[in-house]
């Protein structure tokens, strides 16, 4: 390959990288276009975490035997490549010698491998932050060139930057999002918040006033109509601006049930401190959790239990309430059970979910860390 074909290859996909701001979408048109304009005919690419967990985030044409199951093969146990690179032994572009999923295909008898017996294995990186690794082969192709993964370690290269790129606009947007809800917190409870308090003075003031039972009457249903849109108004705003989040998540849950008037019991075991991301989740999750309880349990209790240790946290809201029929098959029967579900699972964690009529109701979220 000419050096003008490599800059050629290296600008289309640079186009490709500049334009994408959903990382698992510009990294399966990246994968398909280098398979495209190099020839080769297999690739996928794992995003790993901190932790040395792997997922994959994109592919282009498996062989049938890795690709069956939904990827299972893929997406589960270990492999050398993700074993080097969380070694910290895997720096540049390298010849893997036999794929080892692709050898537990071959030990097993378990599926078509099209051919494919070795790849060539490249980290995703820019500067000092590491993303995952670029696998690329193609069948019986069991060696490659040093221009070929000189090419590749410039593709890796392009692709490790578009992800810190995308990384960092995420945060920045994230930190406009927290700003935005501080800002409309603060309207709400300056000028919503303040006028519903009049209003309930008001009507307290009217029912003093007269004599009338039907006027009494009236300013009455008047002032609860405030008292209830005013705990409406606080705990809108507490889920806006989570206060007290500062001083853990303990302490923001148990506040926010005392502001919705339930009587929460806590237990927390395990290490008390967790990753921003998921103590923000556990926060939402849980307000969600405990405003069902006030709007549909028709009881007062709840319990919360937190579980932390090095590998997942755990946490299991209960109530004894009134309950509901539930059948785990069927899908989730309101907005806000499908948002903890999605919030839960956009960390890899699992949503459980168990209600019979007169037995309560329990939410089990579990994430790793």
């Amino acid at each position: 390959m000419s050096r003008n074909e490599e800059i050629a290859i290296l600008k289309e996909i640079a186009e490709l990288l500049n334009e994408g701001t959903d990382s698992k979408t510009i990294l399966a048109e990246v994968l398909k276009k280098l398979l495209s304009i190099t020839g080769l005919q297999t690739g996928w690419i794992f995003l790993i975490d901190e932790n040395g967990g792997h997922q994959l985030a994109a592919k282009a044409a498996l062989p049938e035997a890795l690709a069956s199951n939904h990827n299972q093969r893929m997406c589960n146990g270990d492999c050398w490549c993700v074993n080097r690179y969380n070694n910290g032994r895997l720096n540049k572009a390298v010849n893997i010698i036999e794929c080892q999923r692709i050898e537990n295909v071959i030990l097993e008898n378990a599926g078509d491998t099209a051919g494919l017996t070795h790849h060539a294995t490249v980290p995703l990186r820019a500067g000092n932050e590491r993303f995952g690794i670029l696998n690329v082969g193609s069948p019986y192709k069991t060696h490659f060139q040093k221009d070929e993964l000189a090419l590749l370690e410039a593709v890796a290269f392009q692709i490790g930057t578009a992800l810190k790129r995308i990384k960092l606009t995420e945060s920045e947007q994230e930190t406009a999002l927290i700003s935005e809800r501080n800002r409309l917190a603060r309207d709400l409870h300056d000028s919503v918040n303040q006028l519903l308090f009049s209003l309930s003075l008001t009507a307290r003031a009217g029912r003093e006033m007269t004599d009338v039972v039907e006027v009494k009457q009236t300013f009455s249903y008047i002032q609860d109509l405030a008292q209830e849109a005013l705990g409406e108004m606080r705990a809108l705003i507490w889920q806006l601006k989570p206060q007290g989040l500062e001083n853990g998540i303990i302490s923001a849950l148990s506040g926010y049930a005392e502001m919705l008037g339930l009587t929460i019991e806590v237990k927390l075991t395990g290490i008390s401190s967790f990753p921003e991301k998921v103590e923000e989740a556990l926060w939402r999750i849980g307000q969600e959790a405990l405003g069902n309880c006030k709007k549909h349990s028709q009881t007062t209790h709840v319990s919360l239990v937190l579980n932390r240790n090095s590998d997942f946290v755990k946490m299991t809201i209960l109530d004894q309430g009134c309950g509901f029929n539930y059948d785990e098959n069927l899908e989730l029967p309101s907005f806000g059970l499908k948002n903890m579900k999605v919030r839960t699972q956009s960390l890899n964690g699992t949503f459980l979910l168990k209600s019979e009529p007169g037995k309560g109701t329990k939410i089990q979220i579990k994430i790793p860390i």
